[in-house]
């Protein structure tokens, strides 16, 4: 669970990468949203915007629009709003259709339940990861570990 403003998200995802990029194929990577708008304001409309780029492109675009977000994003609502559309243009997302997605809103339930899911899951605060294996629950991790942490959480989860 990740919010798009979290500077602690932010290096997070640096972290993850790696574990993916490492790990052989034999870890998966599930995103799912979590906007705290207590904190960042803006980050409702930066997790909406994600879901559009996934709805114009799949599961390739979404990444690419992560990416680029946590790349740009100064963090703490630093984000200009204009620059989720310029992000797009730069993946190569029809801007308009982009831009009509995010205006109607129509990600907002997708959000609000990936936050709901969390709330459930126990999360506090982010980033927030469940380590899965089975289809259960056998470890979490709490905050923006690093790199060496999440490698040995994820092999003590592996035996």
């Amino acid at each position: 669970y990740s919010d798009l403003e979290c500077p602690f998200c932010k290096v997070f995802h640096k972290t993850m990468h790696k574990v993916v990029d490492n790990s052989n194929g034999k870890v998966a990577w599930v995103y799912r949203n979590y906007p705290i708008p207590n904190l960042h304001e803006k980050a409702f409309a930066e997790a909406e915007a994600s879901e559009c780029a996934f709805d114009q492109g799949g599961d390739q675009a979404f990444w690419q629009y992560i990416d680029k977000v946590f790349e740009v994003t100064p963090s703490n609502d630093g984000l200009e709003t204009e620059q989720l559309s310029v992000i797009a243009e730069g993946n190569g997302l029809d801007v308009p259709a982009f831009e009509r997605c995010l205006a109607s809103g129509k990600f907002k339930p997708k959000i609000e339940g990936d936050i709901e899911s969390g709330n459930k899951d126990g999360v506090s605060g982010t980033p927030f990861s469940l380590i899965v294996k089975n289809g259960k629950v056998v470890d979490t991790i709490n905050g923006a570990e690093p790199y060496e942490t999440v490698v040995k959480k994820l092999n003590a989860a592996s035996k």
